[in-house]
């Protein structure tokens, strides 16, 4: 567990020599552009890199938040009212081969992952950030603008939100690259 008490500013994208100095326990916040994901836009995102195909978002040292915004549209603009976290656990079966494929380098979400994929992505050198449940309100407010919406005939749920935040969290690292891993029962 870390004892440093100041928040680190992390901006995307993210190197492994970056995300490694990170110890579970360590508060961060983000500041440059991030992406959504869940369960739709994980599938067709694998779907691409199975296949071959160019991704319509790098994310190479990226940081995807698992998270599906409530959003509203006027006069063709994309508000986004809340953004709360989305439980990451049932993300599992495809997490590793995700991060293997995407090169992200760190995943925001809540609850967590299992010990095993924590293990495995950490391999990989990512990183998982705690987002407290309940508080889409807060990060709405962290996001500056929104670059773009992909994959739109997902859904606003579940399409790819890519977005510029500012001082996004405060995020706890509750897992890291070492083994670290606040969801462990010791």
């Amino acid at each position: 567990m870390s004892e440093k008490e100041e928040i680190t500013t992390l901006s995307p994208p993210l190197s492994e020599e970056e995300v490694k100095e990170l110890k579970a326990g360590d508060m961060v916040k983000i500041t440059g552009t991030i992406i959504t994901a869940r369960d739709k836009a994980y599938a067709r995102i694998l779907e691409f890199s199975r296949a071959g195909k160019e991704l319509p978002a790098d994310l190479e040292g990226g940081v995807v938040y698992h998270c599906g915004p409530l959003v509203k549209k006027t006069d063709d603009e994309w508000e986004i009212i809340s953004a709360g976290p989305t439980t990451s656990a049932r993300l599992d079966d495809v997490q590793t081969e995700f991060v293997e494929n995407t090169g992200v380098r760190a995943l925001i979400g809540k609850g967590g992952m299992s010990q095993k994929v924590a293990e495995e992505v950490g391999e990989l050198g990512c990183i998982y950030l705690a987002f407290t449940g309940g508080a889409g309100a807060l990060a709405a407010d962290a996001i500056t603008s929104i670059e773009d919406l992909v994959w739109e005939d997902l859904g606003t749920a579940e399409g790819i939100w890519v977005l510029k935040v500012k001082e996004f969290g405060p995020l706890l690292v509750a897992i890291d690259m070492k083994g670290g891993n606040l969801y462990e029962k010791r």
